[in-house]
């Protein structure tokens, strides 16, 4: 493997990659209702399909940012999207629910090939590119959401559930072609190679999917109920397992050391906050653009139209993308963390009051995009500016980790909130919407006070020690 610095080809084919499988992990939310029809189940056993591919997300990331430390990144990057793909043919072949599952959770390989392609930038990318290639991969999350949701309803105002999954197939297949031809072939000869800490992985992997689980059944299970506050019991105990013996070892599967740094524990309690925040309002907002106009506040948009609702977040996101490489040669990154939380926050705001009409909702997104982009092109940044080269991908990969967690939470509560404020016609009340659009924009401004307080600190202590 050559040294050099890399093709001008490499970060964009990264980008594809990682676009692509963004994409592919949006196919969800919007197919539910077809799903729980044409499979003969619940609409509540249906949402099964999110649940089940978080749930391999969570456990997948971790264990995939930590290879990516090492010599095999790019085998690592074609194996993964080769398991996505075989899952997407599943889902889309499936004839019965329980595979349609198991395809699904292959597909949750989605979330961890972000950190992966990351890692590879900052190996392969020039010096002078590194930072706005890791800021740009960082902010596909947003960009492929925007993307991937129009492109549902399109194909199930169409067609069927099957076709957009073998539009997945397509999307993949291409990727793993463009990642073949434009990453350098490995193994990289400057890459640690150390011991896999299969214990940390099978802890954390038990942690998270307990922790996940209990978030994302609790409204159905009960949040008092025995298995909810079991499942609540025996995820604590993992992770507790998993902490314990982590900083006992000298190269765990997640350094949790690096939380040491400031801005590596800035950057990771904002992903979580603002993960559980863009998700309810990505949630809510899809909720109020497909329900009836009987309920008071529902815009009635058929699902081929309904998707669109969200292409103004990938917009949001890409121009948020391109100011921070214009911001970051003349601000610091720890600013853009405030300044993207306090933009998120004006979007939940004007949901919370204002989200009857499709402009409304049309505003809130693309806020929500300028907001998200900011502010998740400057976690990966900051994350590499203080871990070493050996621990990017797995300190970035926890990160995503952490904003999927934000994003169970966030779906959760909102879940809770509605169940608890149904009409008649089993449709959430507007008192039930407005108050969970409510929790959603005092999370990004509690986020926000926060990331101001931390900054005006970290000032007047510079200011004290000069």
């Amino acid at each position: 493997m050559t040294d050099s610095p890399a093709p001008s080809r490499l970060v964009p084919a990264l980008i594809y990659a990682a676009l692509s499988t963004s994409i592919v992990s949006s196919l969800g939310m919007l197919l539910v209702p077809a799903i729980s029809r044409e499979m003969d189940v619940s609409v509540s056993n249906a949402q099964w399909m999110l649940t089940v591919n978080l749930l391999f997300g969570a456990i997948s990331t971790p264990i995939m940012g930590r290879l990516s430390d090492g010599p095999h990144k790019k085998r690592l990057l074609l194996v993964s999207l080769t398991v996505i793909l075989v899952g997407s043919a599943v889902a889309a072949l499936a004839p019965n629910f329980t595979l349609f599952l198991i395809g699904r959770a292959l597909q949750g390989l989605t979330y961890g090939i972000v950190p992966v392609t990351i890692a590879l930038a900052r190996r392969y990318a020039s010096a002078d590119k590194v930072q706005v290639s890791i800021s740009s991969l960082s902010v596909t999350v947003a960009t492929g959401l925007g993307l991937g949701y129009p492109l549902t309803g399109v194909i199930a105002g169409l067609t069927d559930f099957r076709v957009a999954f073998w539009f997945a197939v397509l999307f993949v297949v291409s990727a793993i072609v463009v990642v073949f031809v434009a990453v350098p072939a490995g193994p990289d000869t400057q890459a640690a190679r150390l011991p896999f800490d299969y214990c940390g992985a099978a802890l954390l992997s038990l942690g998270l999917g307990g922790l996940l689980l209990s978030v994302s059944e609790a409204p159905t299970w009960g949040w008092a109920s025995p298995w909810t506050m079991g499942s609540f019991a025996l995820a604590a105990l993992f992770l507790f397992l998993w902490v314990r013996t982590g900083l006992r070892l000298r190269d765990p599967l997640i350094n949790l050391r690096v939380f040491r740094h400031g801005e590596v524990l800035l950057a990771n309690a904002t992903g979580t906050g603002l993960g559980a925040a863009l998700y309810i309002g990505l949630s809510i907002s899809s909720l109020v653009a497909q329900a009836p106009l009987s309920t008071g506040y529902g815009i009635a948009l058929p699902v081929f139209w309904a998707g669109f609702v969200m292409l103004p977040l990938s917009v949001g996101s890409f121009a948020a993308n391109r100011l921070v490489r214009w911001l970051s040669r003349r601000i610091k990154l720890t600013t853009l963390l405030p300044i993207g939380a306090g933009i998120m926050t004006g979007a939940g705001m004007l949901l919370w009051f204002a989200h009857d009409e499709l402009w409304e909702i049309l505003a809130g997104m693309v806020t929500f995009g300028v907001g998200m982009g900011a502010s998740y092109a400057a976690m990966p940044a900051l994350i590499a500016r203080s871990v070493a080269r050996a621990e990017l991908g797995s300190s970035v990969s926890f990160n995503q980790v952490l904003r999927s967690v934000g994003a169970s939470f966030g779906t959760a509560v909102s879940g809770a909130v509605l169940a608890a404020n149904m009409a008649p016609d089993l449709h959430a009340t507007g008192d039930g919407i407005r108050a969970t659009f409510a929790i959603g924009a005092l999370l990004c401004m509690a986020v926000f006070i926060a990331l101001l307080i931390h900054a005006f600190a970290g000032r007047r202590r510079h200011i004290g020690q000069g």
